[in-house]
């Protein structure tokens, strides 16, 4: 045909290489280490959670609904431009959110030190290398008046040093309860440091406040918490901002930092369904619509370069850069710049608007498939859960990667190994298809990741957890050659890219939402350990359900007449369409009337 001489496939296949190597770069500089940076933040596990579950049920509904909105205004280009830029300039902006000021642990670089002044630095430095047995005594310091009832903190005598005098005072604190009860006096510890670095002079002296200002407190805190019950429901809805401001630093941080990510993941999730939507189109215009999944492999390998340079870019700088700035700040940078880099790929990138073919069509079909065959739907269940599991183990990974004395580097490189492993699979998947089935394949790969995970859940050092990673091949790489079998056997050629869409799209994301907000309820909890191995113990149960219920399932393999055309090189007109279409509901009618029949 004359249309199909004017188009380059090559040049098409080639530019969409690089824009998804560019944008998966992109991608895999910053979002693997993502919760690692709400932890240096201040977050806890619960808000780190809340703000992952969050981005992925964006991602769940967002995605879908631009790329239908994208292709009935004819403005592809522009979302995926768009996207670009904003999400960019987005990631940039979440690095003017201030630290929490709570502690974090940090194997090597501590962030609680970029906002403390000197003097508390230096008054640190002083208590470490000059107070020497008397140490104990700093223990006060995190505790305030926060200690509990009853507890006391030991008198300490006069110290005297050389010069320099540090001066300590101690305070009882008073317990703010009921009126009619006075709890016992308690001591806590100040200190107050020279910028001079000499030896410290310590001193003691004991101040004593009276009981009547803590009633007149609780007296004032009562008479207002009247006034707030007295108040119409629209002035508090206008105070509501009001409320934010007195709320403690932690909780102002956590509820900015959800709003800016879910922000950034609105721009950034219809990139990627887009663009892929736009150069599907574009071969199936040209009848090479075959040679589509080539591009996949491209996203595979960005992201495994991303998360691996960043890594050891990040690892091999001070933890301090450009005056006050941590370091951690790159990752962010290097996805703004390949974003950029992204912008010449995507104003090239050939896109096609195919008016005759609806996009929300297509995926209840694919749901309206997925539903009547009882394997794809023991197919989805497992993409769910593994999509759980998954998404609880990248966002708590690092901490304990982290807690384990790793580096970025060895993070990225763990990063990086997964994803090249992934990729690795298809190289091995001739043999495995002939030992074993795609429904036996799916199982065997939720087994490893179970593995895996109880694996995490035993960490002794830094280099532990590549070595680990190197078995994502047999678990990820598996999981979704066997998904991408199992669209195979339900759908024909033209709605295999929709059910693909319902694993890969809906219940990849369901579950990592799920698994984000559970995952970060556990780690609150119980702690990361015990997260790993609730993980591999809920899907070693699924495995042994998922095989017994697979023997129980009948086996029904959709007779795929477009595909047979595909492969004899024929090019289907639209009459040819249409007796597809007409073959495809005539297979599934005859197979529902054989099961009335054996019924």
């Amino acid at each position: 045909m004359k249309r199909n001489k004017q188009i380059d496939i090559k040049r098409a296949l080639t530019l969409a290489g690089i824009f998804n190597f560019l944008c998966s770069c992109a991608r895999g500089c910053v979002l693997p280490f993502l919760t690692l940076y709400f932890r240096q933040l201040g977050l806890t596990p619960a808000m780190t959670g809340i703000i992952m579950g969050t981005k992925h049920l964006i991602s769940l509904v967002w995605s879908p609904t631009v790329s239908i909105l994208s292709k009935h205004y004819n403005k592809r280009r522009v979302v995926i431009n768009g996207s670009l830029l904003c999400s960019a300039a987005v990631a940039l902006i979440l690095l003017l959110v201030p630290s929490s000021g709570v502690h974090t642990q940090s194997s090597v670089c501590d962030l609680s030190n970029v906002s403390s002044s000197p003097a508390q630095t230096l008054s640190d430095n002083l208590h470490k290398s000059t107070i020497g047995p008397e140490a104990s005594l700093t223990k006060t310091l995190t505790k305030g008046l926060v200690s509990q009832p009853g507890e006391t903190v030991p008198a300490q005598t006069t110290t005297k040093a050389k010069s320099s005098p540090v001066a300590m005072s101690k305070t009882p604190n008073i317990q703010h309860g009921d009126e009619s009860h006075t709890q016992p006096s308690q001591e806590t510890v100040s200190v107050v440091v020279n910028n001079s670095v000499q030896e410290p002079n310590i001193t003691t002296s004991v101040v004593h406040h009276s009981p009547s200002s803590t009633v007149a407190a609780v007296r004032k805190k009562r008479s207002k918490k009247r006034q707030e019950e007295k108040t119409p429901a629209q002035e508090r809805h206008f105070e509501f901002l009001g409320y934010l401001k007195v709320m403690d630093p932690q909780h102002q941080l956590f509820f900015l930092i959800l709003i800016i990510v879910s922000v950034w993941e609105a721009l950034l999730a219809p990139l990627e369904w887009t663009a892929d939507d736009g150069l599907y189109e574009y071969l199936d215009f040209a009848d090479a619509s075959d040679r589509y999944r080539s591009t996949g492999l491209w996203g595979l390998l960005g992201a495994a370069c991303g998360a691996g340079g960043a890594g050891l870019l990040v690892s091999q700088l001070s933890c301090l850069i450009a005056g006050q700035t941590p370091r951690s700040t790159v990752h962010f940078y290097c996805y703004s710049g390949f974003a950029a880099l992204a912008l010449p790929a995507a104003n090239y990138l050939p896109l096609h608007l195919n008016k005759k073919r609806d996009r929300a069509s297509g995926l209840l079909k694919a749901l309206q498939l997925v539903r009547g065959s009882p394997r794809a739907l023991l197919c989805t269940v497992t993409t769910l859960l593994v999509g759980a599991a998954v998404a609880a183990v990248d966002n708590f990974l690092l901490w304990q990667m982290q807690d384990h004395g790793s580096t970025e580097l060895h993070m990225g490189l763990s990063v990086a190994l997964a994803l090249l492993s992934q990729a690795a699979f298809p190289l091995l998947s001739g043999r495995v298809s002939k030992l074993l089935s795609p429904g036996k394949v799916l199982a065997a790969a939720a087994a490893v990741l179970s593995l895996q995970c109880l694996y995490f859940s035993f960490l002794w050092g830094a280099w532990a957890a590549p070595l680990a990673q190197m078995w994502t091949c047999f678990s990820s790489g598996a999981l979704w050659w066997a998904v991408n079998a199992q669209c195979e056997d339900v759908a024909t050629l033209e709605a295999e890219r929709s059910v693909r869409r319902v694993y890969s799209g809906l219940a990849l994301h369901l579950g990592g939402s799920l698994g984000s907000f559970a995952g970060g309820y556990v780690v609150q909890t119980l702690g990361l350990a015990w997260l790993f191995r609730g993980v591999a113990v809920g899907l070693a149960a699924w495995c042994v359900c998922l095989l017994l219920l697979q023997w129980k399932a009948p086996h029904q393999r959709r007779i795929n007449y477009s595909r047979l055309l595909a492969a004899n090189g024929s090019e289907a007109s639209d009459s040819e369409s249409d007796w597809l279409d007409k073959a495809f509901d005539d297979d599934k009618s005859n197979k529902k009337y054989g099961r009335r029949i054996n019924h």
